[in-house]
Formats: C-alpha cells, sequence, structure tokens
C-alpha cells in the first residue's frame, strides 16, 4: 500500500519499489507500469515547481517511441534526471546516477525499481519531519 506524503499543498506517494516494478505491472498486463510512469513524472513538475516537465510527453516516449527506437531511452535519462533534481532540493545525500538508471532499463526493467527507491528516498526525508502531534490532553472531570 502506497503510503500518503504532503508537502505543502501537494500529496506524494511513497511506492513500494517491488510493487511498482513487478507486482502491480504482472496483475495489470503492464498497464500500471505506463500509469506509475505518468504519476512520477507530475510528481516531479509538481515538486520541482517546474511546468516544462511534461508527464503527458515522458508517457508518450515511452509508449510510442519504441518505434523511433530512441525517445524511452531519452526519456528514462530525463527523467532520472529530474529525480536527481529533486533530490537535490530536499538534500538526500545519495543522488541517483541518470547513466545507471539508463542501464537498468536494459536490465530487466530495473530502472523502475531503481527510480522508486530514490524518490521514496526522497519522501523519507518529508516524513521524518511530519510527525504526529501528541494527544490532546483528556480533560479533567469536571464537579
Amino acid at each position: 500500500m502506497a503510503q500518503t506524503v504532503v508537502i505543502g499543498h501537494n500529496t506524494y506517494k511513497k511506492r513500494s519499489p517491488v510493487g511498482v516494478w513487478l507486482g502491480l505491472p504482472l496483475i495489470t498486463l503492464g498497464i500500471y507500469g505506463l500509469v506509475w510512469y505518468y504519476k512520477i513524472n507530475d510528481e516531479a513538475r509538481r515538486y520541482l515547481e517546474d511546468d516544462s516537465i511534461k508527464p503527458g510527453i515522458a508517457l508518450l516516449a515511452i509508449l510510442l517511441g519504441w518505434i523511433l527506437i530512441v525517445p524511452p531511452f531519452v526519456s528514462i535519462y530525463k527523467t532520472c534526471g529530474r529525480v536527481k533534481r529533486m533530490e537535490e532540493r530536499a538534500g538526500v545525500a545519495g543522488r541517483i546516477e541518470p547513466v545507471l538508471g539508463l542501464v537498468l532499463a536494459f536490465v530487466f526493467s530495473l530502472h523502475v525499481f531503481y527510480i522508486q527507491s530514490h524518490l521514496n528516498g526522497i519522501w523519507d526525508v518529508y516524513l521524518r519531519v511530519q510527525t504526529p502531534a501528541p494527544p490532546a490532553p483528556a480533560m479533567p472531570p469536571q464537579s
């Protein structure tokens, strides 16, 4: 189950890397992988406040770009670059390497696991800050 992270007025999802990489795509015959790719690019657009990020174009490159061979790999590389920018903004120490993400795309699509693991690192920073408020003290009985 995905955990919701609230940053400002936006909500983001901390997803299971194994579920995103293997579980849900198997169950949905690959459809979830496409939904996930759109959503993470949309999260990057909202988090970075960068309207030049177009999640639909990124998805289109993955979905139909195989015809031209190059677009899916450019899209994966750029998505990893966006995650790296997000990590820099959040102050995460270990940063994603876009070239490694691209290489992992050729190895059982492990780039999905890699990207989601790094996104979870970003959301963990904010989850540590969002500690739950202590419960309100009980009112003493009035006589």
